[in-house]
């Protein structure tokens, strides 16, 4: 469990406001978004540069081994007996693409805060950084009720208008449960393809509910010319459930008795989880997705810079 140091006493395990998104500003300085080193829920890797076309053309040079054969210069080329590759310099206006699940299933927590809180503390963060490093930055919202989509922007304003956003979304106003969960997790995959620009990168933070093929299918297509981080929002209940016993669950008006004495179900439970967890983990080895965990436990400012780097500058 990480304490959560880089929050105030008041702050709301089950909602977030304009003003506490924006004092996250200051954290999200010592957050890198140069480089991805995330542990993920398997093993874990080190990737030292974002992929990508977002490369502005700056010489050719002839082929070495190891170079991307994507990259080669036809033209050149074409007027010579020897290959040619293209160099590319990074652009420094890179698109920033934070998407953020609000759907019904996000708000809940046994301990910590809500999962929709810690992955809007999380999004907040990385609209901060990618502000900072001088990115621009745009993304996805949405719930069960509302999609919002923003478009990339340079400059603080963009980061403000981002968390504005997030803070004032309708579906942290409409958290009943609904059938239509799945079907807004594919509208926002199938949007984000839509306005994925290739060499991006991309943020989704969600816990993965509802993980369906379509949903696959469009944010696969998304990784092929991204970079993409899957945040896995998770409670621990969700991981494990708790000692034997009666257990009572409430949602506003509503209330649910658990009965967790039965071990057949016990193991049932955390097989249906751990096989959840490894059709996620399994999908971002085969395409290249950085994936990781975020509890509702966790304080998503030291995830994030333990995950990320540190900037030392």
């Amino acid at each position: 469990m990480v304490v959560l140091d880089h929050l105030p006493e008041d702050a709301s395990p089950v909602s977030v406001s304009q003003a506490g998104l924006i004092r996250l500003n200051a954290p999200a300085r010592a957050i890198a978004l140069d480089v991805i080193r995330v542990n993920s829920l398997q093993t874990g890797a080190y990737v030292s540069h974002f992929r990508g076309r977002g490369m502005e053309f700056d010489e050719s040079r002839p082929y070495q081994p190891g170079d991307d054969p994507r990259s080669i210069d036809w033209r050149v080329t074409a007027r010579s007996t020897t290959a040619y590759t293209k160099l590319f310099r990074e652009e420094r206006e890179r698109p920033v693409l934070v998407v953020v699940d609000l759907r019904a299933n996000m708000h809940f927590a046994t301990r910590g805060c809500f999962k929709s809180v810690n992955a809007s503390r999380a999004a907040a963060l990385l609209s901060w950084a990618a502000h900072h490093r001088g990115d621009r930055l745009g993304g996805l919202i949405f719930g069960n009720t509302t999609h919002r989509e923003l478009k990339p922007r340079l400059g603080r304003q963009a980061a403000l208008r981002y968390v504005h956003q997030l803070a004032e979304h309708p579906d942290w106003q409409s958290r009943a449960l609904s059938d239509d969960g799945e079907a807004a997790f594919i509208q926002a995959m199938s949007a984000l393809r839509r306005v994925a620009r290739p060499g991006s990168l991309v943020v989704v933070l969600s816990d993965f509910l509802g993980f369906s093929r379509s949903v696959q299918s469009y944010l696969s297509s998304v990784a092929r010319h991204n970079e993409v981080l899957a945040v896995f929002l998770n409670d621990p209940i969700e991981r494990r459930l708790p000692p034997p016993g009666r257990y009572r669950l409430v949602a506003d008006d509503e209330e649910l008795a658990i009965d967790t004495h039965v071990k057949a179900a016990r193991r049932d439970y955390r097989d249906a989880f751990e096989e959840r967890v490894e059709e996620l983990e399994a999908f971002c080895r085969r395409y290249g997705v950085h994936l990781m965990p975020l509890s509702t436990e966790d304080d998503p400012v030291s995830a994030l810079q333990t995950a990320l780097g540190r900037r030392t500058h």
